[in-house]
C-alpha cells in the first residue's frame, strides 16, 4: 500500500477509522471522509503528527455534490486515487410493519447511493490507476435479516451494484471487492435507527464478544493487496451462514429469526 492513494468514507470511527490507521501504517496516503468535521480534524492530527500524508474532507456520501467534491479534492491533492473504499453506512431495527418508509429511504440513499456516487466519480481516476473499488457491506447483503430490512435492501442492492460493475470491467483491470465483516464491534449498532428514524441508543448485542474494528482492517488490507473478490469474515455468523444459504434457505431462515429474536428489546417480542 505504500504511496497508494486510498479514499475511505465513514472514516471518522469503527472499521473506518481503524483502516486509516492500519492503512497509513502501511505507508497509503489518505483521503478521509465523514459529517463529524470536528472527528476528522482530530485524526488528520493525529496521523499528520505521525509523519503520515493524509486529506480530510467533511462529506454526507448520500449527497451527490459532496462525493463530487470528495473525489476532485482528493485527486486535487494526490493527483490520482488507487482505491475506493465505500464504508460509510447506517443500520436499524425494526419490523418493516412498523417502519416509517423515510427510514427505509435514509438507509439507501446512504448505504447504496453512497456507494454509487462516490464510486461514479472515482470510477475514471481508478481506471487510470487499475485500482480497486471497495463495498464494506454485511452478511444482511448476502441473506435477509429479520428486523433490518431496510440495512439488508440497501447491502443487496450495493452487491448487485459492484458485482455489475465487476462484470462490466472484467478487461480494464479494475478491482472490486465486496467485504463482508460480520458483527463488529462498533458503533454501528448505537446509531442504528428504529422504526421513526430516531437512533436506537444502548446496542442489542454483547459488543466484547465480536471481532474488533482493528482485526477487521487488517483482513480487508490483506484482501484489497491481494485484490480478493469476496471477503467474508468470522465462520459461525459469516461464512457457514453464506454457504448454508445456498443450499439450505429454509434453515437460515429459520436460525436468523430465532437469533435476532433473542436480542434484548428484540423487535419481534
Amino acid at each position: 500500500m505504500k504511496n497508494k492513494v486510498i479514499i475511505i468514507t465513514g472514516a471518522s470511527s469503527g472499521i473506518g477509522l481503524a483502516c486509516a490507521r492500519d492503512f497509513a501504517a502501511r505507508g497509503a496516503k489518505l483521503s478521509l471522509a465523514a459529517r463529524n468535521g470536528n472527528k476528522l480534524s482530530e485524526i488528520e492530527k493525529e496521523l499528520s503528527g505521525a509523519g503520515h500524508d493524509v486529506l480530510v474532507t467533511p462529506t454526507d456520501v448520500s449527497k451527490e455534490e459532496d462525493c463530487k467534491m470528495l473525489i476532485a479534492q482528493t485527486v486535487k491533492k494526490f493527483g490520482k486515487i488507487d482505491v475506493l473504499v465505500n464504508n460509510a453506512g447506517i443500520s436499524m431495527r425494526a419490523l418493516f410493519k412498523d417502519l416509517e418508509l423515510s427510514v427505509l429511504k435514509q438507509l439507501m440513499d446512504v448505504n447504496f447511493w453512497g456507494t454509487v456516487y462516490c464510486t461514479k466519480y472515482a470510477l475514471p481516476h481508478l481506471l487510470e490507476t487499475k485500482g480497486s473499488v471497495v463495498g464494506v457491506s454485511s452478511i444482511a447483503g448476502f441473506i435477509g435479516l429479520p428486523g433490518r430490512t431496510g440495512y439488508s435492501a440497501s447491502k443487496f442492492a450495493m452487491h448487485g451494484f459492484l458485482q455489475t460493475l465487476r462484470t462490466e470491467n472484467l478487461r480494464t483491470g479494475l478491482h472490486v471487492l465486496i467485504a463482508a465483516p460480520g458483527f463488529t464491534a462498533s458503533n454501528v449498532r448505537k446509531a442504528a435507527l428504529t422504526a421513526d428514524g430516531s437512533n436506537q441508543g444502548d446496542t442489542p448485542r454483547a459488543e466484547d464478544k465480536m471481532m474488533s474494528a482493528e482485526e477487521v482492517a487488517s483482513h480487508l488490507a490483506r484482501a484489497i493487496i491481494k485484490r480478493k473478490r469476496t471477503l467474508i469474515l468470522t465462520f459461525k455468523e459469516g461464512k457457514l451462514t453464506v454457504f448454508l444459504s445456498k443450499w439450505w434457505p429454509s434453515l437460515v431462515e429459520k436460525l436468523a429469526y430465532s437469533h435476532m429474536a433473542k436480542e434484548p428489546d428484540s423487535p419481534f417480542k
